[in-house]
């Protein structure tokens, strides 16, 4: 999955926007986007929206649930569970046992509603606060449900009582350089998706590319939107291209062709086992996206 688009789910016109955007995942939101006051009906919101899908739609639903020191996480996941959404986003987590938590709980409701063990995948906000920061990697082999990881900068910030967190130039600044360079190395030591978090200001698509080609760069594999106007964007940065296609495959016949050693040498560059798993990582990549 290349892009992540958030919808508050109390607002009708904005999930049908996000349902026709072409983003590969929609993150029906109970949390940030949504007033205190309008919690239960962000829920129904959810609810519908989740039982209104068709058989045949392939974009994967996900609910952001509120944070696990809210009075309203657990009956996010009571409302919503037995709407079969196809994963949960844990907000503001601390560590891996957060993830463990809210596994154990989604285990009890699926029991409780006949739905299939396991079914429901776990995705999370991995950096919104200072004390998170310390635990990145604590994720892994936490749960099987748990796929992918993302960060935070807006909760990060104001849990630091920053005043900003861009420089003049409308650079990230150091602490949130650290918190995007831990959940990278945190998402793939547990062996899950690493997905970079959002460009703020939705309207700047040469700020919002800029950032998708350094993550791509970096290694994340999407990259979380937060209007619909962003996806394109997204999803035309995190696709491979036929010729990124072409040199992973000439990569990988290069080995083959040689009996698989360490290192073979390809167009006058020396190539070892880290550039193969690079070449079929781009190769898997490009066929989950036209799967």
């Amino acid at each position: 999955m290349r892009s992540f688009l958030f919808v508050p789910a109390d607002s009708d016109r904005k999930l049908a926007k996000g349902a026709g955007s072409g983003a590969d995942a929609l993150i029906l939101d109970l949390e940030d986007a949504v007033a205190l006051d309008n919690k239960p009906a962000a829920r129904q919101g959810a609810i519908d929206y989740l039982h209104s899908r068709n058989a045949d739609d392939t974009q994967t639903v996900l609910v952001r649930m509120n944070a696990l020191d809210s009075e309203f996480w657990q009956e996010d996941l009571a409302s919503v569970v037995p709407a079969k959404p196809d994963a949960i986003m844990v907000p503001k987590t601390i560590s891996g046992a957060c993830i463990a938590t809210v596994c154990a709980h989604l285990t009890d409701l699926e029991k409780e509603h006949d739905l299939q063990p396991g079914s429901i995948r776990l995705m999370n906000v991995a950096t919104e606060t200072a004390a998170s920061m310390f635990n990145l990697g604590t994720y892994g082999n936490v749960s099987d449900r748990f796929f992918a990881m993302t960060w935070g900068a807006e909760d990060l910030s104001a849990d630091l009582g920053a005043r900003s967190n861009r420089d003049e130039a409308g650079n990230y600044t150091g602490p949130y350089h650290l918190a995007r360079t831990l959940c990278l190395l945190g998402a793939v030591a547990a062996d899950v998706m690493p997905i970079d978090g959002i460009c703020k200001d939705f309207r700047d698509e040469v700020a919002l590319e800029a950032e998708a080609r350094a993550a791509i760069r970096d290694g994340f594999t999407g990259k979380v939107a937060i209007h619909p106007a962003q996806v394109r964007i997204i999803n035309t940065v995190f696709t491979p291209t036929e010729e990124d296609i072409a040199e992973a495959r000439a990569v990988v016949k290069t080995f083959a062709d040689a009996g698989n050693p360490g290192v073979v040498s390809l167009d006058g560059k020396m190539l070892d086992r880290p550039h193969l798993r690079q070449a079929e990582s781009v190769i898997a990549r490009a066929a989950a996206i036209n799967s």
